[in-house]
């Protein structure tokens, strides 16, 4: 252990062993010179891996432009940003505000849907992540729950579509729906009529990689819209190429009320936003809408964020994203063939779960198994996360994210080093 870590809060377990001394693509490399091959893209913020050069770029140019300004206050960048992400999204979906971080961003996007709807309940899905802010803890379910007392008031959830672990006991492997049906005639009985929002990961990402089925989400916002409230997508985890499209909304094809983008904007630096309409940006404007923090609007992040918008739409990222995702798919679909732990296989483009196990009848979590197989993992050379979803009842999933830009050679690496752990730990 650094005996520097004596001064740190622990906000997440312990830290891990090594320090970090650089990282550059698909790759870090400690101060003691191993290199790792990093499968989650730290986080998945590094969208076009790490310390980009047109990233960097950007930064030293901003250091002599402007890094900070006023909030009320804009700059080219800001205003160029908000230009391109409104020719990415679908018509209508036009104004944006960008912040620093996707709890922000969903804060704020459910503030705009309870002033311009008048309502204040607001529904997610179990499973669900959204941030550590107050009202976005409120609507994750995943994790963080417990321990400090009640969260925002008029908070519903609905079944997530797991069809692995079908939280209604009704799907055999496929999910039909039915616990959508099911999660709005139960929130049908508990809501005071006061309706704001519904918000929906277009693939549940921290729950362990859960992808809704054909026509879920098409039926989610005919559900959603019949109540008079709006729809929010988030897209932290799954915007900018990240499923082999450039949005999750156009893989499912639907067009939501709001949009909420962090993480993969930013290619590792902070910056969120949230996108929706005129008319919704005028009702919220026009009913008093408040949001202003320290960092909104920052020209810097902006700068890094035109970049990593170049960066994907000139590479064609989102098409190379599907086709390194069939690669790395058709790996893992042999590994669970070769290994007992591995119960189930499901993701798209470059976002993967790997569900682990202790026996495949039963579907008994391998939680200790888990957290043995990341470990054996970084020992080899590779950086994998586990999601343990014991908020909602205990999984253990391999969430596999490496950075859109990662090349057929380091799938194959990822691929050997995971089969080389799990041969060892069985």
């Amino acid at each position: 252990m650094d005996p520097r870590e004596r001064h740190l809060i622990r906000y997440n377990g312990e830290f891990a062993h090594d320090v970090i001394a650089r990282a550059s693509g698909s790759w870090l490399e400690t101060t003691d010179g191993r290199r790792v091959l990093d499968f989650t893209s730290g986080q998945i913020c590094a969208t076009i891996g790490h310390s980009h050069p047109r990233i960097v770029e950007a930064v030293r140019r901003s250091l002599d432009e402007a890094v900070h300004l006023n909030s009320g206050l804009l700059s080219e960048p800001v205003l160029a940003l908000a230009e391109r992400v409104a020719a990415l999204m679908p018509d209508g979906l036009d104004r944006s505000m960008f912040l620093s971080t996707g709890g922000e961003a969903n804060e704020a996007a459910v503030r705009m849907a309870k002033l311009a709807t008048g309502g204040f309940e607001i529904v997610s899905l179990t499973r669900s992540w959204h941030g550590m802010t107050s009202g976005s803890q409120s609507l994750t379910y995943s994790a963080g729950r417990r321990g400090h007392g009640p969260t925002m008031p008029g908070v519903f959830a609905l079944p997530a579509p797991y069809a692995y672990r079908c939280p209604v006991r009704h799907c055999a492997g496929t999910c039909d729906h039915t616990c959508l049906e099911v999660g709005f005639e139960l929130y049908d009985q508990q809501t005071s009529g006061s309706r704001a929002a519904v918000v929906a990961e277009p693939v549940l990402s921290s729950g362990g990689i859960l992808v809704p089925p054909p026509g879920y989400f098409a039926r989610l916002l005919e559900l959603t819209h019949e109540r008079d409230m709006l729809l929010i997508l988030d897209e932290a985890q799954t915007g900018f190429g990240r499923l082999g499209a450039m949005f999750g909304m156009d893989v499912f094809g639907v067009v939501p009320d709001i949009v909420t983008l962090s993480k993969t904007l930013g290619g590792g630096l902070p910056i969120s936003a949230v996108v929706t309409t005129g008319a919704i940006e005028q009702t919220a404007y026009d009913a008093g809408l408040m949001y202003y923090t320290s960092h909104q609007s920052d020209p810097l992040p902006a700068a890094a964020a035109l970049a990593v918008l170049d960066v994907v739409e000139e590479e064609d990222l989102a098409t190379r994203s599907a086709q390194r995702g069939e690669r790395l798919g058709a790996h893992l679909r042999e590994l669970a063939r070769r290994h007992e732990l591995i119960g189930d296989v499901r993701g798209m483009g470059l976002l993967w779960g790997v569900e682990l196990v202790e026996d495949r009848a039963t579907k008994a979590p391998a939680i200790g198994q888990g957290d043995a197989l990341t470990d054996a993992c970084y020992a080899c050379g590779l950086s994998l996360n586990i999601t343990k979803g014991r908020a909602g009842g205990a999984a253990a999933c391999l969430r596999i994210a490496p950075p859109l830009t990662v090349t057929e050679e380091e799938i194959d690496t990822g691929a050997e080093i995971l089969d080389e752990a799990l041969t060892k730990l069985t």
